[in-house]
């Protein structure tokens, strides 16, 4: 079965860094766009950043670009977004997404930006 797993989430100072993970099994993934999305309490769901089966088209929210880079490892089945410069406006809880046959969204991994 298909399965995302998003790790390296945690609670970082303002300006600081982290790389967040998204592990995935279950489907071809040298195949598809992989997606990451966060949601910050009592807000929607927002599109963050993503790129396609290769690699070649990327594209960022403008809240983020210049800041966060998402990037993918298809020999690992692995996506990453890492997170520079952040703010506490970053602070949400955050998934990776892809849609094969339908949506399948990993866990969430929380991230706080907070001093």
């Amino acid at each position: 079965q298909v399965q995302l797993v998003e790790s390296g989430g945690g609670l970082v100072q303002p300006g600081g860094s982290l790389r967040l993970s998204c592990a995935t099994s279950g489907f071809t993934f040298s195949a598809y766009t992989m997606k990451w999305y966060r949601q910050a309490p009592g807000k929607e769901r927002e599109l963050v950043a993503t790129i396609s089966a290769a690699g070649r088209t990327i594209n960022y929210a403008d809240s983020v670009k210049g800041r966060f880079t998402i990037s993918r490892d298809n020999a690992k089945s692995t996506v990453y977004l890492q997170m520079n410069s952040l703010k506490p406006e970053d602070t949400a809880v955050y998934y990776c997404s892809t849609r094969y046959l339908r949506e399948y969204w990993g866990q969430g991994t929380q991230v706080t930006v907070s001093s």
